[in-house]
């Protein structure tokens, strides 16, 4: 297939791969942002052929990991109410939260559906005028649009039976957090291309130049991901720090206007709590007053407050990029996809899935997983 085919090439992989390793002349340590990516690079063994001194460790580039305690606890007392109907991306019916997830609240009676869009939640409140209908919407820059339009539509259409628990958060003000902080060991970050795609990349500079560290936009392939490291490894050998844009043939600079339009139309930025960060400055999306009569939060009159991680998960350190997923001691013993501990371990994004499906052999040499 056409733009997937030529960068799952062996011939181009190893090419690259071995420019890779002739940039590399001293240690480095960089981060992919996306989880996509994460699961790119545990899925193709990648990282076997990274050059010894670069090391990659992985960031909170997911939307359903980084989705707080007291968030998912607010939706399933919304799932919970009578009269509602909470729809969710599949991902986030099994996250767990304090006292449970979506699915146990589902057992105990509350009408919880999957969706593939916030526009599906649009029809179905069109269709069910005697129930109320609320849009549990997650995500980094990609999917707000969507959720946007499922707002203005619901505007247009006059619809008082639906509303949005909007819980978007954005990429650059959580790269600027772990940057500033002084456990902070990266110094060079792969940035999401998809992410980019909708929102550009115009924030990217000034942290750049801020923290002295390159940036660079990749995409998901592996020619892609190697290609964005030797890319950025050049920066680093030569003292650089500028953003690149290794996904050029996805991710114009602007973005997509019409997607930006439409988020900035209705919501604005605002802190926002990061399971395992804390509250990133403008590191979320609220929605505007002009919006209100859609907005979850006001209508069910939810306070969240903050709540405390299970002591045993170490999910935080993996988002922050201190930990790797297998040095977690309940790493498939007391944390697995079936019994989480962690959102880590749930989403289809999250740094601990992808290494229990494609790395639960390389946990310690001759060690068997229960």
């Amino acid at each position: 297939m056409r733009y997937v085919d030529e960068f799952r090439d062996p011939a181009r992989v190893r090419r690259v791969a071995e420019a890779l390793d002739r940039a590399v002349t001293r240690p480095w340590t960089v981060m992919e942002v996306c989880g996509g990516q994460t699961h790119a690079i545990a899925r193709y063994g990648l990282d076997a052929l990274f050059p010894r001194g670069l090391s990659l460790v992985h960031g909170p580039g997911c939307p359903v990991c980084v989705t707080p305690l007291e968030v998912i606890e607010a939706a399933r007392a919304i799932a919970l109410t009578p009269g509602v109907i909470l729809c969710a991306y599949g991902d986030m019916l099994r996250v767990p939260g304090a006292r449970g997830d979506l699915l146990e609240a589902r057992s105990r009676g509350a009408d919880v559906r999957v969706v593939l869009s916030p526009l599906d939640a649009v029809r179905l409140a069109q269709a069910s005028p005697d129930r109320h209908v609320v849009f549990f919407g997650v995500g980094f820059e990609t999917t707000a649009p969507a959720t946007a339009m499922a707002a203005e539509l619901a505007r247009r259409l006059d619809l008082g039976n639906f509303s949005l628990l909007a819980a978007h958060v954005r990429v650059p003000p959580a790269m600027a957090l772990l940057l500033a902080s002084p456990s902070c060991r990266v110094q060079g970050f792969l940035a999401a291309g998809h992410v980019c795609a909708v929102a550009g990349t115009g924030e990217y500079p000034a942290i750049a130049a801020r923290f002295g560290v390159p940036i660079v936009v990749t995409g998901f392939e592996p020619l892609d991901i190697l290609q964005g490291l030797w890319m950025l490894v050049r920066q680093l050998e030569e003292g650089r720090a500028e953003v690149e844009n290794q996904y050029a043939r996805s991710v114009p600079d602007e973005g997509n206007p019409a997607a930006r339009e439409m988020v900035a139309r209705v919501f604005e930025p605002a802190d926002r709590p990061f399971r395992g960060l804390g509250v990133v400055p403008a590191g979320g999306l609220r929605i505007r007053e002009a919006y209100a009569r859609w907005d979850a939060e006001r209508r069910f009159s939810l306070r969240l407050a903050p709540l405390d991680e299970p002591g045993r998960c170490r999910a935080a350190e993996v988002l922050q990029g201190l930990l790797e997923p297998t040095a977690c001691p309940e790493f498939g013993r007391g944390c697995t996809p079936d019994r989480p501990l962690g959102a880590p371990m749930v989403s289809t994004e999250g740094a601990c899935a992808a290494y229990f499906r494609y790395r639960r052999a390389r946990r310690a040499p001759g060690e068997e997983l229960p």
